[in-house]
C-alpha cells in the first residue's frame, strides 16, 4: 500500500496535526483523526463541446472557482450529523443504530478486525470499484436514512449520497467515526455547473482522510494542501459512487474535474488532464431560464437526422473549435500573449453561432451576448443551454471599471452573474486561518 495507508491500530503513535484546527479530543477509535477538516472542491463549466460530445466529438470541461466548501467535526456524542444550509438540511443519525446496521449490502464488508486488514487501500480502491447499488441495496439505505414524509428529491438525494459514501469508506474503521458535517456551496444547483460532484468529492476526501485511508495533505504553517495523484484518484472513485447515488448514470466529467482541478479533455468515455492550463478570468452569467436538458439533446439528434449533411459538419467544426482552443492553452503555459486571448474570443463567437445552428440557443443567451459584446467582451451558453448558464471571457488588459459595467448591465437584465476564474485547483484542504470570512461564517453555522 501507499505509504498513506496502513491499517488501523498497527501501533503507530497518533500524531496531533494542528495545523487545521488543533487535535480535539474525541470518542475516535484507534489512531484516527481528531482535527476539524477543512475541504473545498470546484464547480466546472463546459468550455467547447457540449453537445457534440453526445455525438463522440472532444469536449473541453474546466473547473470553475466557485467552489463547495466542507468542515468535519470529530466529536465523542455518539451521532453522526449532516448541515447543508443551502437546501435547509438538518439531519443527524444516532451511531449506535447505524453501527447495528448489516452494511454487508454496500459490497465487500469491513466487519473482519482491521489491524488484519493489511492492504487498507487496496480493499478501499476494490469498494470504490463496486458497480451502482441496485434499487433493493438503495432501498435499505433509504431505511437507514429515515426520511420523513415531506423530504424533498433533492434533500433525499444529497443525504443517500452522504450516508452512502459515510457508511462504505467508515465502515473499515472498529467503530463508525462521530463527527459533524457541514456543506456549504457558492455554486447555485441545477445550473449544470457540477454542484452535486463538487458534493461528492468534497465527502470522499474528508470521508478518506479521517478515516486515514489517505493522509491529511496540509503541512503545518500551510494555508492549503493537494493530494498526490494516487490520492485522488482514489477521491475521484468514490465522488463517482456518490454522483451515481444521485444521477442514476453520470458521464464522470463533473468528479473528474472536481477532484483533479484545471481543465480535461472528454471524448466517448476517456477523460485526460490536460498540462498546465491557463487559469482564466470569466464572467459566469445564470439566465435563470430553466431548460430540459434531455429534450435540448433530442432537438440536437432530430436536426441531424433531419439535416446530416449541414448537421455533421457543424459537429466535426465543433470539434476543430476544441481541439484549436487545446492548442492554444498548450501555448499560453509557455507564455501567454495578447494574441492567444484574441483567438479564445473568435473561437467563442463561432462556438456560441454553431450552437444556435444546432437550435440550442435562447433569446435569453442571445442579450447576454449581445450585453456584454457591448462592452467588447465575448461570450457562449455553457452546457445544455436553452437559457441557463453562459460565460464570458475577460482580457488580462480589462480596465475595472469596464467589467463593473458590464456585471451592471447583466443584473439589470435579471441575470445573476459572479466574476471568477477557470482552470481553477482541484479538491483542497484548508487551513482555517486561510478561509473567507463569509466561507467560514457559512460553515460555523453563523
Amino acid at each position: 500500500p501507499h505509504s498513506g495507508a496502513r491499517a488501523p491500530g498497527d501501533g503507530a503513535p497518533e500524531r496531533p496535526r494542528l495545523g487545521s484546527g488543533g487535535a480535539v479530543a474525541t470518542g475516535f477509535p484507534g489512531a484516527m483523526l481528531s482535527e476539524v477538516l477543512l475541504v473545498s472542491a470546484p464547480g466546472k463549466v463546459i468550455l467547447h463541446g457540449e453537445h457534440a460530445v453526445v455525438h463522440g466529438k472532444v469536449a473541453l470541461a474546466v473547473a470553475l472557482n466557485l467552489r463547495t466548501f466542507l468542515r468535519l467535526q470529530p466529536h465523542s456524542y455518539g451521532k453522526v450529523g449532516l448541515n447543508l444550509p443551502n437546501l435547509g438540511i438538518k439531519r443527524a443519525w444516532d451511531m449506535a443504530r447505524l453501527q447495528l446496521l448489516d452494511t454487508s449490502f454496500l459490497g465487500k464488508s469491513g466487519k473482519q478486525d482491521p489491524a488484519t486488514r493489511v492492504c487498507l487501500s487496496a480493499c478501499v480502491t476494490e469498494r470504490a470499484g463496486n458497480t451502482a447499488l441496485t434499487p433493493e441495496q438503495v432501498e435499505k439505505l433509504k431505511e437507514a436514512a429515515g426520511f420523513p414524509e415531506d423530504c424533498t428529491d433533492h434533500e433525499r438525494l444529497a443525504v443517500l449520497a452522504f450516508l452512502y459514501l459515510y457508511l462504505s469508506i467508515c465502515r473499515s474503521q472498529r467503530a463508525l467515526p462521530s463527527l459533524d458535517i457541514t456543506v456549504w456551496s457558492e455554486l447555485p444547483p441545477g445550473a449544470g455547473l457540477g454542484s452535486s460532484a463538487a458534493y461528492s468529492v468534497c465527502l470522499a476526501a474528508a470521508f478518506l482522510t479521517v478515516c486515514e485511508e489517505i493522509p491529511n495533505p496540509l503541512k503545518d504553517g500551510e494555508a492549503t494542501g493537494r493530494w498526490t495523484a494516487e490520492n485522488l484518484e482514489l477521491i475521484n472513485k468514490w465522488a463517482f459512487q456518490g454522483e451515481r447515488m444521485i444521477h442514476g448514470n453520470p458521464s464522470g466529467v463533473d468528479n473528474a474535474v472536481s477532484t483533479w482541478g484545471g481543465a480535461l479533455r472528454y471524448q466517448q468515455g476517456k477523460i485526460s488532464s490536460l498540462k498546465r492550463p491557463p487559469a482564466l478570468q470569466i464572467l459566469l452569467i445564470n439566465t435563470k431560464v430553466p431548460r430540459s436538458t434531455k429534450a435540448l439533446v433530442a432537438g440536437v439528434r432530430s436536426r441531424l437526422l433531419k439535416f446530416p449533411e449541414i448537421v455533421a459538419p457543424l459537429l466535426t467544426s465543433i470539434d476543430a473549435i476544441s481541439l484549436e482552443c487545446e492548442r492554444v492553452f498548450g501555448e499560453m503555459a509557455a507564455a501567454p500573449t495578447p494574441e492567444h486571448y484574441l483567438v479564445l474570443e473568435e473561437l467563442i463567437d463561432m462556438n456560441q453561432h454553431h450552437l444556435n445552428a444546432l437550435g440550442v440557443g435562447h433569446a435569453s443567451l442571445d442579450q447576454l451576448c449581445q450585453v456584454t459584446m457591448a462592452h467588447g467582451l465575448h461570450s457562449k451558453l455553457t452546457g445544455a443551454g436553452g437559457g441557463g448558464c453562459g460565460i464570458t471571457l475577460l482580457r488580462p488588459d480589462l480596465e475595472r471599471p469596464e467589467v463593473e459595467a458590464t456585471k451592471q448591465a447583466l443584473t439589470n437584465c435579471g441575470f445573476d452573474c459572479w466574476e471568477t476564474s477557470i482552470g481553477a485547483p482541484g479538491v483542497s484542504m484548508h487551513a482555517a486561518a486561510s478561509l473567507d470570512a463569509p466561507v467560514r461564517q457559512a460553515l460555523d453555522g453563523l
